[in-house]
């Protein structure tokens, strides 16, 4: 009964605006999800490499922080009719448990002028959609998911986005999308601000423009391409290709990525004309994994990509990124999901990545990354859903400060309808 009561309310509070008789499906249809995330960070730096003399002596020698996160996601259905209408809502929160002025800035908390982390962050959005077809538009609070733009989820709170995204699914097997964006919230923030280059230091910002396409070509042979251009700092081409073979009881697959990238208009965050081809191949078989993989730049600047996001590479792992100028890596990788052994929900990951042959400025780069990750899923009973994460990862360079890092996951999805 309460539940009812509470969706009653709910649907009270979001779609006063529509017409009565055409709010069925808007309330039928939707979804309100409670996700908890419960989040610890322990980072210990290894060397100044990367530090001048003067910022050694101040440079903290580890990063240590617990907090808990609230993530609010409601989705309507669409009003009955050709044009369906509908109404998003996301409310994020996040607690600090614990941390020091010493030990803040992993990601978790926003960090004070005085070298403190907020106590608590929260931030809200809403977003209004529309669908005729299989083709839907929507305009407000977006996570986009393309190749050429990928919010960051991979701390407390996601980082979120304000614009227009259109996506539509008319035509079996091809995806289109194209969105435009002008405003985010970083993942440790719930400051709106305009959008700019990773690693870029002014007070300029410029408005995003994406589009792009998926398209499945049989079951085993998928293409994309997508351009995406960053106003007054960069404009950015990408193709892939991932190809699925059946082989001895398992299958083979083999993902292809290339990425070409420019400086756009005033070129607000230097000179950039590079090339990045990147390859992976994967064997899966009675629940393992085997991966191997090479990726390499070629041409000015490291590839450029928008302040926090997840760059869409085999190489943006736990710490680095192995995106630098020039820079050549090859990874090697192991998964286990342990299904096949009769324990449903665990699984396993480790990885290795070695990057060298890059610049960062006129001095040539090394580096190289550890990861291991265990992770179990509650499969049934009361606790059904409830995920731990353990992950762990070693990173050495001869450009940036080597650090071990220990990071622990707790979560928890609770349906409310």
């Amino acid at each position: 009964m309460s539940r009812v009561v509470f969706r009653g309310a709910t649907c009270g509070l979001l779609c006063g605006w529509l017409p009565v008789a055409g709010a069925a499906g808007f309330v039928d249809d939707s979804t309100l999800k409670l996700q908890l995330r419960n989040v610890y960070f322990n980072e210990n730096f290894r060397d100044e490499q990367g530090l001048s003399a003067r910022a050694a002596a101040t440079a903290k020698s580890e990063r240590v922080e617990w907090a808990q996160g609230f993530l609010l996601d409601y989705q309507s259905g669409y009003t009955p009719g050709a044009l369906g209408l509908g109404l998003d809502a996301l409310g994020l929160l996040g607690i600090r448990l614990d941390s020091g002025r010493g030990r803040s800035g992993t990601g978790l908390l926003p960090v004070h002028d005085d070298g403190r982390a907020a106590q608590e962050f929260a931030s809200a959005g809403v977003t209004a959609k529309a669908r005729l077809g299989k083709s839907v538009i929507k305009h407000g609070t977006l996570l986009p998911k393309t190749p050429v733009l990928v919010y960051n989820d991979a701390r407390l709170l996601p980082q979120t986005y304000q614009g227009t995204q259109f996506t539509s699914t008319d035509i079996d097997g091809l995806t289109v999308s194209a969105g435009h964006l002008d405003r985010f919230k970083q993942r440790d923030s719930s400051d709106s601000t305009g959008l700019y280059l990773d690693g870029y230091g002014g007070a300029k910002s410029g408005d995003f423009t994406f589009a792009g396409a998926d398209y499945a070509v049989s079951k085993q042979l998928r293409l994309s391409y997508f351009h995406g251009q960053l106003e007054h700092f960069y404009r950015q081409d990408f193709a892939g290709l991932v190809h699925d073979l059946p082989l001895a009881g398992g299958v083979l697959t083999t993902d292809l990525r290339y990425f070409k990238s420019q400086d756009s208009g005033a070129a607000y965050g230097g000179a950039i004309d590079n090339d990045m081809f990147s390859g992976q191949v994967a064997y899966a078989h009675s629940g393992h994994t085997v991966g191997a993989g090479y990726q390499v730049l070629d041409g000015e600047a490291g590839l450029p990509y928008i302040s926090g996001a997840t760059v869409y590479s085999f190489s943006n792992v736990g710490i680095g990124k192995f995106i630098e100028e020039e820079e050549k890596t090859w990874m090697a990788s192991y998964g286990y999901n342990f299904t096949a052994a009769g324990v449903p929900g665990l699984t396993f990951m480790a990885r290795y990545l070695s990057g060298d042959n890059g610049r960062s400025g006129a001095a040539g780069i090394k580096e190289w990354e550890r990861d291991a990750e265990l992770a179990y899923v509650v499969q049934g009973g009361p606790f059904k859903g409830l995920g731990v994460k353990l992950r762990n990862y070693v990173y050495r360079s001869d450009f940036a400060r080597g650090r071990d890092s220990n990071r622990l996951y707790l979560t928890y999805d609770i349906a409310i309808w």
